[in-house]
């Protein structure tokens, strides 16, 4: 076994995994995982910077996960950097301020490769199931895109969107900035529109319609599953490896698209930094859903971070 540390640094959250790796079997033990949300991605699609508050947010959480690594001694630190970053102006302020903190450059990577390491994450356990015919369709609702992967064993076919629940919610749902509380239809329209013409840009080289089983990534979806199964607080047990039928996700998002804040904060399995933005994050879920005929979804804990934490373990090998 090795141990690893992988860190996925999105556009909402940024996240910590420190495992046990046996690259040859893709056995994984769990010593440390945590999520912080630092709005990294604030403000990006419209200004195309990243803001300096939005900065110290994650340089603070850096330098929490960085005492954390080496408490456990962890043998080698892999740094992954999404969408937020890819798309940013100042992105060499938070590569530097990264180095500092950890000893690494984020690796600033592709939505392909991003697909890659999301689809070896969430497909590891399920090979071999009975009950989940292939090919899978690994869906990761981010917070400024969303991935798309097709295969079986491997992937067939990927591709990286700019939909997510943050990019869209500041697009469609925020009014004089502040988000909508609950949004107009129009607005819900205009969401979709996006939503749906991301879709068709997918299918111009990922035949998503091909998948048996839809796999759902990341914290739109998880939160999803939590408030179908009413769970008191969140719990990664009863999520990972849940299901969520077509009609449940569709009934949640409505609620969700004409609920209001106070309303969403309340569900006890909310974490508060996805309280304005969960609504676009469903509805990306649900609209994938309806595109491509699902009854149901997947729904799995394991992710870009386990993908990470495999492809290290086997380079240190």
């Amino acid at each position: 076994m090795t141990r690893v540390a992988a860190i996925d640094c999105g556009t909402n959250s940024i996240r910590l995994l420190v495992a046990d790796v046996d690259p040859a079997t893709g056995e994984l033990v769990d010593l440390d995982r945590r999520m912080t949300i630092v709005r990294l991605g604030q403000g990006v699609d419209r200004t195309g910077r990243l803001a300096p508050e939005a900065l110290e947010r994650t340089f603070a959480a850096c330098r929490e996960y960085a005492a954390v690594i080496k408490e456990l001694g962890a043998e080698r630190l892999r740094f992954v950097a999404t969408s937020a970053s890819r798309d940013a102006e100042n992105r060499d302020d938070f590569v530097r301020g990264v180095l500092e903190i950890l000893g690494v450059e984020p690796e600033v990577i592709t939505g392909d490769q991003e697909a890659e390491f999301s689809f070896t994450g969430a497909t590891g356990e399920l090979k071999g199931r009975d009950d989940l015919a292939t090919p899978y369709l690994v869906v990761d609702i981010g917070g400024g895109s969303t991935e798309f992967v097709v295969g079986n064993a491997h992937v067939r076919a990927a591709r990286s969107v700019d939909v997510g629940c943050v990019r869209m919610t500041e697009r469609h749902l925020v009014l004089d900035g502040k988000v909508t509380d609950p949004p107009a239809d129009a607005q819900i329209e205009a969401m979709r529109a996006d939503i749906e013409a991301a879709l068709d840009l997918a299918e111009e080289t990922v035949p998503l319609r091909e998948a048996r089983t839809l796999v759902g990534l990341a914290g739109s979806v998880t939160t999803v599953s939590a408030i179908a199964q009413e769970l008191p607080e969140y719990d990664s047990e009863a999520i990972h490896h849940s299901r969520v039928s077509h009609d449940r996700v569709r009934e949640i998002t409505e609620w969700l698209l004409h609920s209001t804040h106070a309303e969403r904060a309340a569900i006890p399995s909310m974490h508060p930094g996805r309280v304005d933005v969960i609504a676009a994050g469903a509805l990306v879920l649900l609209a994938i859903m309806e595109r491509i005929g699902a009854e149901e979804v997947v729904v799995s804990e394991h992710d870009i971070l386990d993908g990470i934490a495999l492809k290290t373990a086997a380079d240190v090998r």
